[in-house]
């Protein structure tokens, strides 16, 4: 295992994210900061009650892109660690969907790492996310083509 990847862990899972788990891996000696994102199911959108998400995703190439991103953050600023993890299934309200944690020696790399790296896993992993609320679902975010658009579930197919 090269030091680069000793540096990184990226994870999916269907189960409840585990925050602990990334901030353990990223902990350091070395560290002076460590950042955290923790991206929770929010109960509205749009003006829309949603009732949960659901993500899908092409595993193998997900994970690649992970890994991709994070080890672009260790070569873009002067990190010691990066942890990232991205729930997959359903994500009931209040529950983490996305969690990404950086250590460095100064908080303003730290910082600015996290922040680069939901954007990019935002913009590039193959996750698609499914928002389901009260009358519909819509399939949302850059990852699908399209801004999205409102898909009427009619009672029969809920059944």
């Amino acid at each position: 295992m090269t030091d680069t990847q000793q540096r990184i862990f990226c994870k999916l899972t269907s189960a409840p994210i585990d925050l602990r788990e990334l901030t353990d891996f990223v902990a350091d000696p070395g560290a002076g900061a460590m950042t955290t994102f923790i991206g929770t199911t929010r109960n509205t959108n749009d003006g829309r009650q949603v009732i949960r998400l659901e993500y899908e995703c092409y595993p193998g190439m997900a994970e690649k892109e992970m890994v991709k991103i994070a080890a672009e953050v260790l070569t873009r600023w002067p990190i010691i660690k990066v942890a990232m993890s991205h729930r997959l299934g359903q994500v009931d309200i209040g529950e983490a969907s996305v969690a990404i944690a950086v250590s460095a020696g100064h908080r303003h790399a730290a910082f600015e790492a996290c922040h680069y790296a939901i954007n990019q896993l935002k913009e590039t992993v193959p996750i698609w996310k499914k928002e389901l609320y009260e009358g519909g679902e819509l399939w949302i975010g850059s990852q699908t083509g399209t801004s999205g658009s409102l898909h009427k579930v009619q009672e029969e197919d809920r059944a």
